[in-house]
């Protein structure tokens, strides 16, 4: 009986971090340190981002569950959370996990990876849980754009692990992130428009006509394909088959989901392309993987 115990409380924990979210968030962070990588590959450093990510990512959407449990409960898509289900007592428990691992990951970049990887982790970290949960969702339709910039910080947090620095090339694998963002969020925003209008989240499908929201959604898709395709032009080990072959594909289908959204924005049809948006980042930063592997395969 205990161990089934620890086990539900484990489980319970996990849970609470959202794995569904940072597992994306710690793969692209290590795509771009493959995307950063000028020599043969540090397995420590490779281990300790990856580390760092996942303590990094799991502990702010720790510390956002607990902020949001008031909001969790009354949603209908978040109610089932431990938080809102009491399955923490008491909640503070929750925060204080997700300090500690806040802790851990900037601890892990400043000793074991270096100063520009330790900037980007603490700049994710205050612009999701400082700038996005406490000062922004609550207030403003502006808020999944001011708090995209978090989603790129994994990105660089492995590039720069990598390299050491960040350029014109981590910043475009960053931007990826950013415009990938709000068409994941206002999609599901859109099927889950009174949900959000009842816990007074004004999300940007809850405060504009229906026709603004999907216009938006399609403009944040282009700029994503665009910036897709700009990568292999300012940064020449993209500029392949492999990868320029997977971004017209995915960015393809990805487009031909969102003008479905702007022809017809039903429930049905933001939840395709919602559903579609998380493979088709992981299915990009993939290609970017690959690239970069062979890129140093040739030069060796």
């Amino acid at each position: 009986m205990r161990t089934l115990a620890l086990a539900e409380t484990i489980h319970t924990y996990f849970s609470l971090t959202k794995p569904n979210v940072w597992w994306l968030l710690v793969f692209v962070g290590l795509a771009g340190y493959l995307a950063g990588l000028r020599n043969s590959l540090n397995p420590v450093t490779l281990l300790s981002s990856a580390l760092g990510l996942v303590c990094g990512s799991a502990g702010a959407e720790s510390v956002a569950n607990y902020l949001e449990k008031d909001v969790d409960a009354v949603m209908e898509r978040t109610r089932r959370r431990p938080l809102p289900r009491g399955l923490i007592q008491p909640p503070e428990k929750a925060l204080i996990l997700g300090l500690t691992l806040i802790v851990v990951s900037l601890v892990i970049s400043a000793l074991l990876l270096n100063l520009t990887a330790l900037l980007a982790m603490l700049l994710g970290i205050l612009d999701y849980v400082l700038v996005y949960v406490v000062l922004t969702k609550r207030r403003t339709a502006w808020n999944i754009v001011l708090g995209s910039p978090a989603g790129a910080a994994p990105v660089l947090v492995g590039y720069a692990s990598a390299s050491g620095f960040i350029d014109i090339s981590a910043l475009i694998l960053g931007l990826l992130v950013v415009f990938w963002i709000p068409s994941h969020v206002w999609s599901l925003a859109l099927k889950y428009k009174e949900d959000y209008i009842r816990a007074g989240i004004p999300m940007l499908p809850t405060v504009v006509p229906e026709k603004v929201a999907v216009r938006c959604i399609a403009g944040t898709v282009i700029l994503l394909i665009t910036s897709s395709l700009l990568l292999p032009i300012l940064d020449r080990r993209f500029l392949k088959g492999p990868y320029l072959a997977t971004a017209a594909i995915v960015g393809a289908a990805l487009l031909s989901l969102s003008l479905k959204v702007l022809q017809s924005p039903s429930q049905k049809n933001s939840w395709m392309l919602f559903k579609f948006t998380s493979p088709y980042l992981a299915i990009l930063f993939l290609a970017v993987m690959a690239e970069s592997v062979l890129g140093l395969l040739n030069a060796q």
